[in-house]
């Protein structure tokens, strides 16, 4: 293969990652969860038993153009005062939405992926990272009502 042949298309290249990197109608269905929001979450520590509860309040607005949609929670998880940051976006090459998570209880990275599900009424992530104790975790976002963001999640 000749240097000529190897050579990239810049402007076919810019016009694929143009076109990839714009917001589309998944973005906007993270648009439908900008505001302030009251929280319930549900966390299952072991299968047999009830979830453990927490109540908090987020606020959620669209980044960069409407691409991500950020989030700030404070609350409480196990009766202590807990703080979380979450980025998400949907990405147009994967067709998957895409999230990371950061709290106070932690210092590592979570990163989500999934998808939409009922009429882009749920959105289902999946975690790329354990928690401490080796249990993988999974949740469920609902655009929904807008006074309360149900939000589950399953240690296993």
């Amino acid at each position: 293969m000749t240097k000529r042949e190897n050579k990239i298309d810049m402007q076919k290249m810019m016009e694929i990652h143009q076109k990839v990197g714009t917001p589309a109608e998944p973005h906007k269905l993270l648009a439908k969860l900008e505001g302030s929001w009251t929280t319930r979450s549900k966390g299952w520590v072991e299968p047999d038993k009830p979830p453990m509860e927490s109540f908090g309040v987020c606020e959620q607005k669209m980044i960069l153009g409407g691409r991500y949609l950020q989030q700030i929670y404070t609350g409480d998880m196990m009766g202590t005062p807990y703080t979380g940051i979450s980025i998400m976006g949907y990405n147009n090459h994967t067709k998957k939405f895409e999230s990371t998570w950061v709290d106070t209880m932690s210092t590592g990275i979570y990163k989500f992926e999934g998808t939409a599900g009922r009429g882009g009424k749920v959105i289902t992530q999946e975690a790329g990272m354990t928690t401490p104790s080796g249990a993988p975790r999974s949740g469920a976002r609902r655009p929904g009502s807008k006074t309360t963001i149900p939000w589950s999640s399953r240690c296993s």
